[in-house]
């Protein structure tokens, strides 16, 4: 484990250096992947769908905040709908602005959730996102769990239904209308989707800011567990369909992923933890410490040689070894007769007058 701590300290030393760096290629990553599966799975307009237009809003959205990628996406996905239908579009539009009075614009930085929500829900791994949550944010981000799960499940509908969403009309737009939110809305495994995100978010979170010890990984496990649960009660009480190797697959990433957040973020040695207690005039303290794991670096020595300023790495044992070595050798020759008496230090020789 000591070079996985070494290795996690070189990575946030690298991070911490080339911070804009790092964080525009995740960006632009999230960017290309979101765009390319909107294009991918609701790809109605052509020329909108087309790997130019993906890559270059890709590219764009990567020098402006995140909230713009949110945005840029909201917008591809309403001109998709809208090769769909006007009613489509219509609802979609409304419900978007419906998330983004009441909780986008209070909490930006939430809005990178509803960008990952559906890239999670098309690899099969949705639960990774709330439960990660759980470990390193706050229960706010539930709001933005919802919002990308309703999105996923918006798309799906409207994947499924286009052919037959083509009515015209102000009868036929209506009609339209009250059928998609009620095929969105009325989906029973989506609501029992959500359920199992929240409960296993409240869960997680809750655990993992208790001060027992592996707190964390009872929060991992706890959640895991009960997203599993509520899905097969789900399946058996209300009869939906779940998959169950996709729900297992999902699981076994959630956990691995909240494994590697603990090991970056939460990353202590129970072994020499200690129960403090303080008090002053009103209160008593009782407080629980807990050290940070942390593996000292290998000390380096840079010694100098020669004239020319050139420098050579060694390690300090073996510096060590060579200052002993040095130093016994000067007192061997320190207890050897010199051979001359005193007068040859003057270069002359003692005589007798």
């Amino acid at each position: 484990m000591d070079g996985v701590f070494v290795i996690k300290g070189k990575l946030q030393e690298m991070y911490a250096q080339h911070s804009v760096i790092f964080d525009k290629s995740i960006q632009f990553i999230i960017a290309l992947l979101v765009f390319y599966l909107i294009n991918n799975n609701v790809g109605f307009m052509k020329v909108a769908a087309s790997p130019v237009v993906t890559l270059a809003l890709a590219v764009i959205c990567t020098f402006f905040p995140i909230i713009i990628t949110v945005i840029a996406a909201t917008a591809l996905i309403l001109v998709h709908m809208y090769a769909v239908s006007i009613a489509v579009l219509a609802v979609t539009a409304v419900l978007f602005l419906i998330m983004y009075i009441f909780y986008f614009r209070l909490a930006a930085k939430m809005a990178v959730i509803v960008l990952l929500m559906p890239a999670a829900f098309v690899f099969n791994i949705p639960f990774v996102i709330p439960l990660s949550y759980a470990l390193v944010s706050t229960p706010i981000s539930m709001v933005a769990i919802m919002c990308g799960t309703i999105v996923y499940f918006m798309m799906e509908y409207v994947k499924k239904a286009a052919p037959g969403l083509s009515g015209k009309g102000l009868s036929g737009i209506m009609t339209q209308s009250s059928d998609y939110l009620k095929q969105v809305f009325q989906d029973k495994e989506m609501w029992i989707v959500i359920a199992a995100f929240l409960i296993a978010f409240l869960a997680a979170y809750t655990i993992r800011r208790q001060s027992m010890n592996h707190a964390w990984k009872a929060a991992v496990v706890a959640g895991t567990l009960i997203n599993v649960v509520v899905n097969i009660i789900g399946d058996i009480v209300l009869g939906v369909h779940t998959a169950y190797t996709s729900l297992t697959i999902g699981s076994v990433m959630a956990v691995i992923v909240g494994m590697v957040l603990e090991l970056m973020f939460f990353a202590v040695d129970y072994t020499k933890s200690e129960n403090l207690q303080y008090e002053d005039d009103e209160y008593y303290y009782y407080v629980k410490a807990v050290p940070k794991l942390s593996v000292a670096k290998p000390e380096k020595t840079v010694k100098r040689i020669n004239g020319r300023r050139a420098t050579e790495i060694m390690d300090t044992e073996a510096v060590r070894n060579r200052r002993h070595d040095r130093d016994i050798h000067r007192s061997h020759n320190g207890s050897r007769p010199s051979g001359r008496n005193s007068s040859d230090r003057y270069g002359g020789s003692s005589r007798t007058r």
